[in-house]
């Protein structure tokens, strides 16, 4: 198994981002490029294309956007750490990506706050309590004047 870069043979850009570990599958990775979110040197392309060392890459996985810079060719998934040393990120985007975490991390997505799924057991179990309580109605606002 050949597991170090290899910068003399051709490789194809969604077998490419799958040896650098972008996606999971090579079939994920050709669906991110046929979506459009993976450009190369910023021209949308099909993952056939060869990839060059040197070439930029564009990603957005999710709401991040990467830029790479690729530094090594495989075409053989190997281990995170060697997977780490196909590519570069750029300097910007190491700092677009900072300023974005920093501002999910202070303004957090409202949506986010929700709880996702059905209610829980111990959630029924009060929904439940709060439904068969009565309500006492002297407990509640109302116009009247009390006489005191």
């Amino acid at each position: 198994m050949k597991t170090s870069p290899d910068t003399s043979t051709k490789v194809r850009l969604d077998k490419w981002l799958w040896a650098a570990r972008f996606y999971k599958t090579r079939s994920l990775s050709s669906e991110e490029i046929d979506k459009g979110r993976v450009k190369l040197n910023g021209a949308n392309v099909k993952p056939s294309r060869d990839v060059k060392t040197g070439d930029v890459l564009e990603l957005r996985i999710g709401h991040e956007v990467r830029t790479v810079v690729v530094r090594g060719l495989s075409g053989v998934r190997g281990p995170a750490p060697v997977a780490a040393l196909l590519f570069e990120e750029t300097a910007e985007s190491l700092l677009q990506r900072s300023a974005a975490a920093e501002l999910r991390r202070l303004a957090p997505e409202p949506a986010h706050s929700q709880p996702l799924g059905r209610p829980t057991k111990r959630d029924r179990r009060h929904i439940q309590d709060l439904r068969d309580t009565p309500p006492d109605w002297n407990d509640r606002w109302s116009a009247s004047v009390d006489p005191e």
